[in-house]
């Protein structure tokens, strides 16, 4: 099965999944050396144009006319970093679409009417460092959780924002200055997961990383490759473009590549997941069935408690058609977390599938209840009216 790692705010990893057993001990990370790009293979990937840094932050007239329209007049630090977050919720509020492959530069974002949390929190960024904010990126540390497209399971991660006022002068400090948490996920900030700092440039890395993941699942291989190895040159360590890499090596039939970018992705990460199951997708495709199950076992066991990971698993079990599988993993995706429109929505989906209208319109109001995003419940309730004479 295939997965890949994004941001939603959020980077995209590639994964396979397929049969499981009973936990073992964790295989030891070998060595890796050699290198780890390979120009030669991908030889249009030198054609194509990478955002600069500059291109990523930058913003136009309009947008810059846009910060000195609503705090230009003020200040106050403090009130100018509220009126700022307030405006921007607002202007997304009537404006804005989310989109999951919408990986736009942040003066993109600011004029397109679709983007992605990673794309907002860039554009957000770039505006409150125009308005004189002092401004930091925070890694979230949210459990494994997977979205679907083309038939790809999409493994997210997820950022938000920190805005700090800046002190008025060299003699002014601020007692309380743990400034304000700017999430497009409201239930990532409800949760209060772990978060981490970011510099900018994992940030920009994460950028490439999901252009380059978008690329893929174009089957655009050379310009996956360009993105891929930019994510790689700005930050050499970062797993979730090396576990990609390494898909896109095993793609391409390059398997000594594949595999010196996964276990260089686990020396830097040993407990990514992720890096872990497309290794033993590679030792199974290699016929090293025994490492490939000890791999294999000691992932499940990590993830048996996790919701998302049941969700993602019923999502493959309903595209191949087997309903009653994908029921069961529905359900106990919801044993383990009652709060999640998601696998409400799933549940939904499956019984509508097997004809039982009833116990779909009851999970699709019960979908609409839990989710805390506008646009969500229309396309919910949208769902509900048209239940008794379309699919959804």
């Amino acid at each position: 099965m295939n997965y890949l790692t994004k941001q939603h705010s959020f980077w995209l990893t590639l994964l396979f999944l397929f049969g499981l057993t009973a936990c073992q001990s964790a295989p030891t990370v070998q060595d890796v050396s050699g290198p780890i790009l390979n120009d030669d293979a991908f030889p249009l990937a030198k054609d194509v144009h990478i955002e600069s840094e500059k291109d990523i932050f930058r913003l136009d007239k309009e947008a810059r006319n846009y910060v000195k329209r609503t705090v230009g007049h003020i200040d106050d630090p403090i009130e100018r970093t509220e009126t700022l977050a307030r405006s921007i919720f607002k202007r997304l509020s009537f404006d804005l679409l989310y989109s999951g492959d919408a990986n736009t530069t942040a003066n993109e974002t600011f004029h397109n009417r679709a983007a992605n949390c990673l794309s907002l929190s860039i554009m957000t960024y770039a505006l409150a460092n125009e308005a004189d904010l002092s401004v930091r990126f925070q890694d979230v540390q949210i459990p494994e959780y997977w979205t679907r497209r083309d038939g790809i399971s999409l493994l997210n991660g997820h950022i938000n924002l920190q805005i700090v006022p800046r002190p008025r002068n060299a003699n002014s400090f601020y007692f309380y200055n743990r400034g304000y948490q700017i999430d497009f996920d409201p239930q990532a900030l409800r949760q209060n997961f772990p978060k981490t700092q970011l510099t900018k440039q994992q940030v920009i890395a994460m950028f490439y990383n999901n252009k380059g993941a978008d690329a893929l699942l174009s089957n655009d291989r050379d310009r996956a490759y360009a993105y891929f190895s930019a994510a790689l040159k700005v930050e050499p360590g970062f797993d979730s473009a090396l576990v990609n890499l390494g898909f896109l090596y095993r793609v391409s039939e390059l398997y000594t590549l594949s595999e010196r970018a996964y276990l260089k992705a686990l020396a830097s990460s040993p407990d990514n997941l992720t890096a872990w199951e497309n290794l033993a997708y590679l030792y199974n495709y290699s016929n090293k069935m025994q490492q490939a199950q000890e791999i294999l076992a000691r992932v499940e066991s990590k993830r048996l408690r996790n919701p998302f990971y049941h969700l993602d698993l019923g999502r493959r079990e309903f595209d191949q058609g087997d309903l009653q599988g994908a029921l069961a993993h529905f359900n106990r995706a919801l044993a383990i977390d009652n709060d999640r429109h998601e696998i409400f929505f799933a549940l939904a989906r499956t019984y509508h599938a097997m004809g039982q209208k009833t116990q779909s319109e009851r999970y699709l109001k019960k979908a609409k209840r839990t989710t805390k995003n506008l646009q969500e419940k229309e396309l919910y309730q949208g769902k509900l009216d048209l239940l008794s004479r379309s699919s959804i």
